[in-house]
């Protein structure tokens, strides 16, 4: 782990510490945000708050076999920091990538981990943000003070992953592990394992443990879409031969992909069905010859859920070599053998993983307050998916799920540079988002419209989360290439924006 990964153990001077701005979580997204700060506002005094005892967010927490990001990190990279490695990383190479933002830019000093945020209140007379949080080595309340709270904490529970409550899981006489909390001393060596799920974790998952495993199967409900392909990018490699300039390199890379993410998401709509076959075909070319393919055909249109990049093709390589299988049934229940399937089969196994996914954190189940009143999100509005209706002087980063998470975490950064300087320059000390008068009777909308993009942990939780608006800017349109040409020309205000 690197040096900036060790706890820091100094206490506050005070009981109380005031801030300009405090960023909740050191993740990918808040430390993208103190890059902005620190870089662009360098007089505003911020800090970021972090409860484990590092950084990283989902990459420190993380620790199941084979983890990468699912997406290229030319794009799943901060914009400003060139990527050298292979489009697809694992975690340690994420967290070394990070380690090098936050040495480079001087910003360790600014996180205090193993802080845990227990309550956020706004007060309309203070004009500020009272945090209060648990320093967790000592369990310590701390109190801080923020004119602007800067939410980077993710959108899904830390704790523990989604598993289903299927019949008789008790009787089971074997392991059963979700990935999100897996056992660091697990030895899966000649054991007969099954892996419950079909998204881009169990997709890593399976690959990374068939060589130890007497056998792996990955058992499915239904399929999903993946891009198996070769983890290189031809055109980087080519410019480096010529060597060109690694911020060119990264800068051009960065740009083909995104023309080909719009391509693809333009596709899933326009040409779905070419589309699908393309991505069959590709699948197709990794498996043993007269496979059944129906194990990776989904029944949905491709970008409804969430397509996964398998580098290599490593998890079909598994299947070719007879170390993995696939099977798509539905779960009866759980017996002490294993798993009996709806169509009467079982099967055993001494590991069971519950590659199932997680459970949403609405801002990271935090209870809120404004002016006393505790705040439900599911009876707020959103304005453009990162800001909302009541709440003062507050922004969430909510990334993307067709293109990289992190393209929002800079393009937000922009945003909240440009209304920082804003509220400086009219002299406000508080600001928030209210409907206009054309906007009372505009219909009221889920947070995401399930026909465009509907995974299972946005469904089970889409009524704790803000609702959006009919009208464009109560939009949360999750495009973009949209948001990157619509975001810089907001004007701050405009009739939605209110200060004082």
């Amino acid at each position: 782990m690197p040096d900036t990964a060790t706890l820091q153990t100094r206490k506050p001077k005070a009981k109380t510490e005031h801030f300009d701005v405090l960023i909740v979580g050191a993740g990918i997204s808040g430390v993208g945000a103190g890059y902005h700060l620190k870089t662009r506002m360098p007089k505003k005094k911020f800090v970021i708050l972090e409860a484990y005892e590092s950084f990283g967010g989902t990459w420190y927490m993380h620790r199941y076999p084979g983890i990468r990001s699912d997406s290229d990190l030319y794009t799943f990279g901060y914009r400003h920091k060139p990527w050298v490695g292979p489009p697809i990383a694992s975690r340690d190479e994420i967290l070394k990538y990070m380690d090098e933002v936050i040495r480079e830019n001087d910003l360790a000093d600014h996180i205090r981990y193993r802080h845990k945020i227990k309550s956020a209140s706004w007060s309309s007379t203070k004009k500020k943000w009272t945090v209060k949080a648990e320093q967790l080595e000592t369990g310590e309340i701390l109190t801080f003070t923020a004119k602007f709270l800067w939410m980077c904490q993710g959108y899904y529970e830390h704790a523990a992953g989604y598993t289903p409550e299927w019949q008789d899981m008790n009787k089971f006489r074997g392991q059963i592990i979700h990935p999100q909390t897996w056992p660091e001393d697990l030895d899966l060596t000649g054991k007969r394992v099954i892996c419950i799920g079909s998204g881009a974790t169990a997709a890593t998952v399976v690959p990374a443990i068939a060589a130890k495993c007497e056998h792996v199967t990955l058992l499915q409900r239904s399929p999903t879409y993946f891009i198996p392909a070769r983890n290189e990018n031809v055109l980087a490699d080519e410019l480096r031969v010529l060597g060109i300039d690694e911020h060119w390199i990264h800068e051009i890379v960065r740009r083909k992909y995104l023309f080909e993410q719009a391509e693809f998401t333009r596709r899933s709509f326009e040409d779905a069905e070419a589309l699908r076959n393309e991505l069959l075909e590709g699948v197709k070319a990794y498996l043993p010859e007269g496979y059944d393919m129906s194990h990776f055909t989904p029944a949905y249109r491709p970008w409804q859920q969430r397509v996964a990049f398998v580098p290599d093709g490593d998890l079909f390589q598994g299947i070719k070599a007879g170390k993995a299988d696939v099977v798509t049934d539905h779960i009866d229940r759980f017996t002490e053998k294993g798993i009996l399937l709806k169509s009467g089969r079982e099967l055993e196994a001494d590991v069971i993983i519950t590659a199932t996914g997680f459970n949403l954190s609405v801002l990271g189940g935090i209870p809120f307050e404004v002016d006393g009143k505790p705040v439900d999100w599911g009876k707020t509005i959103t304005y453009r998916g990162m800001m909302f209706t009541g709440v003062p002087n507050l922004v969430w980063v909510f990334g993307y799920f067709r293109a990289s998470w992190t393209l929002r975490v800079d393009m937000l950064g922009d945003f909240v540079i440009r209304l920082l300087q804003h509220m400086d320059a009219k002299g406000a000390k508080q600001m928030e988002v209210a409907l206009r008068p054309q906007d009372h009777n505009m219909e009221i909308l889920p947070w995401m419209d399930a026909d465009n993009f509907n995974p299972g942990y946005l469904m089970r939780s889409m009524d704790q989360m803000p609702k959006r608006g009919a009208n464009p800017e109560w939009q949360h349109t999750q495009n973009y290439w949209k948001e990157k040409d619509e975001l810089p020309l907001v004007d701050l205000d405009a009739e939605e924006f209110r200060y004082s």
